[in-house]
């Protein structure tokens, strides 16, 4: 029996021939990651095991994005720990003030994750980089401490689901409305511990946006991990950001998935999952009448420049409604610029648009957006549990950038009459 793009990346980063489903394995990581909220924790309980020098200082990524520009003394103090432990080791991928961004579209953007590398993050949203082909997770800040510590990391490998899409998308679908339809379709915990390999037809046709968005929600089914096949548009995405060699692994023919799920994506529609899972979707026909109170567009979901030429097209002309606070946070300095020069910017100004900082801020409730008890927001972020961006009488609906977009503009969420 062979072995799936999951397995075949984790077996290459043992010294096992092969592995399987359930098999607990030690990994060798090219990549470890923590923000400015997990890495003080990873930091002290390093120095509690006796570290004083990271096994790589090369593969190592601090990313001070979640609380910053810092919201209080509190986060001042976290960015200065992971600031001070930046300098002491000379780790080489130290983000923050004006050339951070949202770690994981950073990360990507840099050529910092390349296809076929193991890449473990101390934020569930790692899965986002198996958009290039690589195995990526989350774990624990405790797991992270001891992979600075070692460069190794332990793994139950995943049993995998494989999700063949074909047909063609029909106008303002994305990435993430076929992702919000997987979740509504298996249930936020469909995919609990497995790995998400995506393929077929319609997988190729995608843009690298479109499959970093699909990958970075797969934790949002339980997913350990959501992976892409490498291909032209991988090659080339990677080729304009790096020269490093990389494997790009294939999986076997003959390769077991627990489950195969055929999906037409020609028939699926803009998606919205209303509170307070991201599994309760419903198609934009059914939305009814929802009044909002924000709209926020950005995070490391849909906060690239793509997604901003999406939100762009939808409000160019228009204005926020007098109700709507509407929000846009271009995920890394890149973006924010490549927004300026295209002239996006002052479509949002124009719109009304607040546009803040690359940060995370509002997506997790930390700061810059917060909701009161009561209020409704439609974002372009990846949860909508209770309280996740202020109070927990507040809802978020997630949605794409156009919808976000729409839905700012009729202070409700838009309906599929409502997108130009």
């Amino acid at each position: 029996m062979g072995m799936t793009l999951t397995e075949k990346i984790l077996c290459r980063h043992t010294h096992l021939d092969r592995v399987h489903p359930g098999e607990l394995i030690s990994a060798r990581v090219d990549l470890a990651l923590a923000n400015d909220i997990t890495a003080p924790i990873a930091i002290a309980e390093f120095r509690r095991a006796g570290g004083t020098k990271v096994f790589d200082r090369n593969k190592i990524a601090l990313v001070c994005d979640h609380f910053t520009p810092n919201k209080d003394i509190e986060s001042a103090g976290q960015c200065r720990t992971v600031r001070a432990f930046a300098r002491e080791q000379a780790i080489a991928h130290f983000y923050e003030g004006g050339n951070c961004g949202v770690e994981h579209a950073l990360l990507p953007e840099q050529g910092i994750v390349l296809p076929g590398e193991v890449v473990i993050g101390a934020d569930s949203h790692t899965c986002t980089y198996g958009a290039l082909g690589a195995f990526a997770t989350g774990v624990g800040s405790t797991d992270l401490a001891a992979a600075m510590l070692t460069g190794e990391a332990w793994f139950k490998v995943p049993e995998s689901m494989k999700f063949v899409l074909t047909g063609a998308l029909s106008p303002w679908v994305s990435g993430k409305d076929l992702i919000l339809h997987i979740i509504g379709r298996i249930g936020v915990d469909g995919a609990r511990y497995r790995a998400m390999e995506f393929s077929g037809e319609t997988v190729a046709a995608l843009t690298m946006a479109d499959r970093l968005t699909m990958a970075n929600m797969a934790i949002e089914a339980g997913a350990k991990n959501g992976i892409f096949p490498v291909d032209d548009t991988t090659r080339t995405y990677v080729a304009a950001r790096s020269d490093r060699r990389y494997v790009a692994d294939t999986p076997d023919p003959d390769a077991a998935y627990s489950d195969v799920l055929e999906i037409d994506c020609s028939a699926i529609e803009p998606q919205v999952a209303f509170p307070h899972l991201p599994s309760n979707v419903r198609g934009i026909g059914d939305v009814g009448d929802v009044r909002i109170d924000q709209a926020v567009i950005g995070s490391c979901t849909n906060g690239r420049i793509e997604d901003l030429r999406v939100a762009a097209r939808v409000l160019r002309g228009r204005k926020a409604g007098p109700d709507v606070r509407l929000l846009v946070l271009p995920a890394t300095p890149s973006v924010y610029r490549a927004a300026l020069e295209e002239g996006l910017l002052a479509v949002f100004l124009d719109a009304g648009a607040v546009i803040g900082p690359p940060t995370c801020g509002p997506c997790l409730g930390g700061h810059m957006g917060i909701l009161a008890a009561g209020e409704r927001a439609v974002a372009t972020t990846n949860r909508n549990f209770v309280g996740r961006m202020g109070h927990r009488e507040s809802e978020v609906y997630l949605a794409n950038p156009a919808v976000a977009a729409a839905s700012a503009v009729l202070g409700r969420l838009a309906g599929p009459d409502d997108l130009p």
